[in-house]
């Protein structure tokens, strides 16, 4: 599960149900839909120096990853996209509550070129949201043509090990029920690199998410899944154990590959 957006996915069907924003977030942190919480948005980052910085994010999910940016990483403002109501709606909450209403703004975005002029963004930054679109190159050329020269394309993703993916992953994919459309780090590289970007990295996580989602896992299963029950059903909290429990095998075999994704616009 991950955060949802970007310019070129088909309108939202609401697959981040109040339900399951609340397992997100009891798994993963308040405002977070994919792992790693505030602690990874800093790895994501990592050496870069964002204070104040004018930063675009492709998919604002619960608005977790909004706040760690202007608030761990000095971020002078960041305008958030996704295509989903129901979780701008819920960021937008979380925000309000945080006091940062003046230094957040959340968009909803239609499929088609994203809705800012040229030269706008010192950063484009996503955690686990592009893999919900499918045409990687006209995203990138997009992430492209609103950053500023100089500017830097920073972000984690869910990516496929291999082509063709095996009946396992395929399974996995399938029990996750949000609209995949997972590539491979070459796939990324190839699209960075025709849309123009420089110095592409694109680096291994899935050693850190293999224990990661281990103890997710354990959690589900103990009194975090228990907790979770009370809001959201017995029924919803197996299913995404059984999701869980498809998602780790194909962890280990190294066809599901978190990874962290940058570049620089020359």
């Amino acid at each position: 599960m991950a955060d949802r957006g970007g310019d070129v996915t088909e309108d939202a069907p609401g697959h981040y149900t109040a339900e399951l924003i609340d397992v997100c977030e009891a798994i993963w942190g308040e405002g977070f839909l994919s792992p790693g919480g505030t602690a990874e948005v800093g790895r994501i980052v990592g050496s870069e120096d964002i204070r104040g910085a004018a930063v675009l994010e492709i998919g604002s999910g619960a608005g977790g990853t909004a706040m760690a940016l202007i608030e761990g990483q000095g971020a002078g403002y960041v305008t958030g996209i996704d295509v989903e109501d129901g979780v701008l709606t819920h960021a937008r909450q979380r925000i309000e509550a945080r006091g940062l209403t003046d230094r957040i703004g959340l968009v909803k975005v239609v499929p088609g070129p994203l809705p800012f002029p040229p030269d706008t963004f010192d950063v484009v930054f996503s955690k686990e949201a592009i893999l919900h679109i499918a045409d990687k190159q006209a995203l990138m050329a997009e992430v492209f043509r609103v950053l500023r020269p100089g500017g830097r394309f920073l972000a984690s993703d869910w990516l496929l090990g291999s082509r063709p993916p095996s009946a396992a992953m395929e399974a996995y994919i399938a029990a996750e029920g949000l609209d995949f459309e997972m590539a491979t780090a070459d796939d990324y590289r190839a699209a960075m690199e025709a849309a123009g970007f420089d110095h592409v990295v694109t680096r291994s996580r899935t050693e850190w998410y293999r224990r990661e989602a281990r103890d997710e896992l354990a959690r589900l299963k103990g009194p975090l899944g228990r907790k979770a029950e009370d809001r959201v059903g017995k029924q919803f909290v197996d299913r995404n154990i059984a999701i869980w429990e498809r998602m780790i095998p194909v962890l280990d075999a190294g066809e599901h590959c978190p990874t962290h994704l940058s570049a620089v616009k020359p």
